[in-house]
């Protein structure tokens, strides 16, 4: 509780800036937010596209007879990609900043998300990409994609079916190199098989229906397939001599031919590797205070006036010590885009301070989580009076109508969320109001009342008495040095608890311990943060026990990942869960995949299995004010890598 004093001045202070994070100049998305070929486009505007444009520094370069035309660069149908604002001009750079090479995943969060599919902005629908189109067929077992004739790596070589068999035949199914097959590529336990129809046309079969297959091809996940196979085959024992192998191997002072296969299959530590993103390195992390990026000739997206994307000339990653010098370089208006590292609460009235003098606006990034804190009561406990205590489900409907969550939101999370179960977020193709709402309101009287009825009845000194006449109480497991917010919100809910009853003890605790307790289910209540907002049916963890995630029943949990060989039976309810879940992943069908997870969802509104709290507070980023096309809000998460299913090709500067 130490930290409110500091909070409540940042309220304070957010006062003074409030409606700060409202004022940009930017658009949303525009929907749709592409059309998949020249065609499409025309069939639905009206408009054709006749001609190819390209930037200044590549014409100068085609006039010089070191690159090939425009109209020879792009591929048979470019994917056309809709400006958020308006059709940019070519050139400039977008500087960004990097605390090294174990900041990759800023990387792949900017420039590195081309995959056969791809997120639309509103991270509920699954757009085409290299692929033009697919097809599902065998009930939802087969998948066959049609790859855009035409598309040339960075290089200049074309891409086709080709690469992607290598990535199945030499990688996915070389054991050095993939000791584990991804369970995401299964279906049944049994792996996916990959098919070349014809250079442009590639088949995966699986042995049963894969209902989220494309979700997850669309994730970061789903960018390991593309792989140059003219380029990387000369680093496999397959195609390249034992002896020549060891000689590399050797020169790169490494051990062996699979690790060095690896780093020259890593872009961010070989800048030779041709790729197919907008842009292409110049050089490695770390070998500079500057990581570079310029405009890849070939790529393969343009914008509904013919201009070949992207069109800003570079990216330019500055490499920093930490996020106090990120902070001073936004501030001295040194960034002209960016939204990792420096972006706290903490910093957020300060960087209101400085936007006139840093010249740049707010945009928001809104957490796809569904809560910032979820209170799990071990459904599986191991003392069998508190189990059943936990499995009445009124008595968790109680513990949630005694907490206030207004005053957890208003002293912790400054006011700036709202109070929510473990429910899909109301963006969500999948939003569950009545879940949603479920026993948010603050009500001790009649939290008491149902505590009474369950005949948790009070001792003498106000503790409420279990069955067997101990006082009632419990401990609250938190990962301590992880999320200062969480402590300050379980300060709040032990003084709620107590005071209904519930003798409440909070007990911060290493990692490593808090994992090892909770998937042996010796934990009581745990706290840990709400997944799956959006990313509803990906990571379903919370609606019902689905992975060592759930921390609700991680007995459950386990019987139905080992198919009923391990772990406990769950009732009734649960399993039809687990049942309904299943079908989910058998159909292909979104709209049936909907009514499915509807049920699941009405379950939970029924059960109140675990305990939400409230919303994500939003979090921002800073765009310099000349810095166009950047949505005024876009969702924050590794699975929607953000802020790239915004298209950052088609960012510009005026």
């Amino acid at each position: 509780m130490k930290s409110f004093r500091s909070l409540l001045v940042l309220i304070l202070c957010l006062g003074l800036v409030s409606g700060l994070v409202q004022m940009s100049f930017a658009q949303k998305y525009p929907t749709p937010s592409q059309y998949s070929t020249v065609a499409d486009y025309k069939k639905a505007t009206g408009k054709d596209i006749k001609s190819f444009n390209e930037a200044p520094m590549l014409a100068e370069l085609v006039k010089q007879g070191k690159l090939p035309s425009v109209d020879k660069r792009l591929p048979a149908e470019p994917l056309v990609v809709m400006p958020v604002e308006d059709i940019g001009k070519y050139g400039g750079d977008w500087r960004t900043v990097t605390l090294g090479v174990a900041d990759n995943a800023w990387f792949q969060r900017t420039v590195d998300y081309e995959g056969l599919v791809r997120w639309a902005p509103d991270f509920n629908t699954v757009v085409p990409n290299l692929a033009k189109s697919w097809k599902i067929s065998d009930e939802g077992k087969t998948f066959t994609f049609s790859l855009r004739k035409g598309i040339k790596w960075s290089d200049g070589q074309p891409f086709t079916s080709d690469d992607i068999m290598f990535w199945y035949e030499d990688i996915l199914l070389n054991k050095e190199l993939t000791p584990t097959f991804p369970k995401w590529l299964t279906t049944n336990n049994q792996p996916v098989k990959v098919e070349k129809v014809d250079d442009y046309t590639i088949r995966f079969k699986f042995t049963q229906p894969n209902g989220l297959f494309l979700q997850r091809l669309a994730t970061p996940d789903g960018m390991g397939l593309i792989v140059p196979k003219h380029y990387m085959k000369q680093f496999h024992p397959r195609y390249t001599s034992k002896e020549k192998l060891d000689a590399m191997v050797k020169e790169e002072k490494l051990t062996d031919w699979f690790t060095l296969f690896g780093n020259k299959n890593t872009w961010w530590l070989n800048s030779d590797r041709p790729l197919l993103f907008a842009w292409r390195p110049t050089n490695i992390i770390g070998s500079g205070p500057r990581y570079i990026w310029e405009r890849n000739p070939y790529y393969w997206k343009i914008d509904p006036a013919g201009n070949q994307l992207p069109y800003l000339d570079r990216v330019v990653f500055d490499i920093v010590e930490n996020a106090e010098v990120a902070l001073m370089k936004a501030l001295n208006g040194e960034i002209d885009m960016h939204s990792r590292h420096f972006n706290t609460l903490q910093n957020y009235s300060v960087l209101a301070e400085g936007r006139q003098k840093g010249d740049y606006r707010f945009f928001t990034t809104k957490p796809t989580g569904m809560s910032a804190v979820i209170v799990a009561f071990n459904l599986n406990q191991k003392d069998p009076v508190l189990r059943k205590i936990f499995n009445e489900k009124k008595f968790r409907f109680a513990m949630s109508l005694a907490i206030n969550r207004k005053e957890i939101i208003d002293l912790v999370y400054l006011g700036r969320a709202e109070p929510w179960q473990a429910a899909p977020l109301k963006e969500s193709a999948f939003y569950h109001e009545r879940l949603a709402k479920a026993y948010i309101e603050y009500d001790p009287a009649r939290a008491n009342k149902l505590l009474d009825e369950i005949g948790l009845k009070r001792g003498p000194d106000g503790v409420r008495l279990r069955p067997d006449g101990k006082p009632l109480g419990v401990t609250i497991e938190i990962v301590s040095g992880f999320r200062p917010d969480w402590v300050d919100a379980c300060e709040l809910i032990k003084k709620y608890w107590e005071a209904v009853g519930v003798k409440t003890a909070i007990k911060p605790e290493d990692r490593s311990l808090f994992y090892s307790r909770k998937v042996t289910g010796e934990t009581e209540v745990t706290i840990w943060s709400g997944d799956g907002g959006m990313e509803v049916l990906l990571e379903p963890r919370w609606y019902f026990p689905f992975s060592s995630e759930s921390n609700q029943a991680p007995l459950w949990q386990l019987w139905y990942n080992s198919g009923g060989k391990s772990g406990e039976e769950p009732p009734a309810d649960v399993k039809k869960q687990m049942q309904l879940y299943d079908e989910i992943t058998r159909t292909t069908s979104f709209a049936k995949q909907k009514l499915l997870m509807k049920q699941i969802l009405d379950i939970d509104a029924n059960n109140l299995y675990v305990i939400g709290i409230c919303t994500n507070p939003p979090g921002y980023g800073i765009v310099r004010n000349n810095f166009r096309n950047v949505p005024e809000e876009d969702f924050d998460a590794w699975l929607y890598p953000n802020p790239s299913p915004t298209n950052p090709f088609q960012y510009f500067k005026k």
